[in-house]
């Protein structure tokens, strides 16, 4: 299986991937994580991407707040399919970051998911690998009927709550 590239763009965007990481782990995907910055180490964060395909890599998940250029400068370097996590700040709470991580130019695509979305990214690399592996793709319809059984338990629960008052 094609691993997943996890990078952040700074240590402060951990929490964020701890659950993006904790999803990947949960389907048996195999991930790496670092901290690269578009800024202040582009020598690294270029040439892990350029790198990405020939260490067997499928999918690279960027984080980013503020000017958030990781995973646009991630996806200039390579042609694997980059997700953008766009991070909250105290600044403007995740708008800039949002905006950054999504307005890219045509011929360098990054798909871009909800700010602080790392478990929607998780799920999205998921998707991506799972277009040539039955055994995920199996993972992921297991998992979208179990999330769909906890939601109808939360209903039957909600209904008894209501009744009882």
């Amino acid at each position: 299986m094609k691993k997943v590239g996890i990078i952040m763009g700074s240590d402060s965007d951990l929490p964020i991937l701890r659950k993006t990481a904790s999803t990947l782990k949960s389907l048996g995907i195999p991930y790496e994580t670092h901290v690269y910055s578009a800024h202040r180490t582009p020598a690294e964060a270029r040439d892990f991407a350029v790198s990405a395909r020939s260490k067997g890599f499928g999918v690279i998940i960027c984080a980013a707040g503020m000017a958030a250029h990781l995973a646009g400068a991630i996806a200039a370097n390579t042609t694997l399919p980059v997700i953008g996590i766009p991070c909250k700040s105290n600044t403007l709470d995740g708008i800039d970051a949002l905006l950054a991580t999504v307005m890219m130019p045509s011929g360098i695509p990054v798909a871009t998911v909800a700010i602080d979305g790392g478990v929607n990214a998780a799920l999205l690399a998921a998707q991506i690998l799972a277009v040539e592996d039955a055994s995920l793709a199996e993972k992921l319809d297991n998992k979208r009927i179990s999330d769909a059984e906890a939601v109808l338990k939360k209903d039957a629960s909600i209904a008894e709550r209501i009744e009882e008052q």
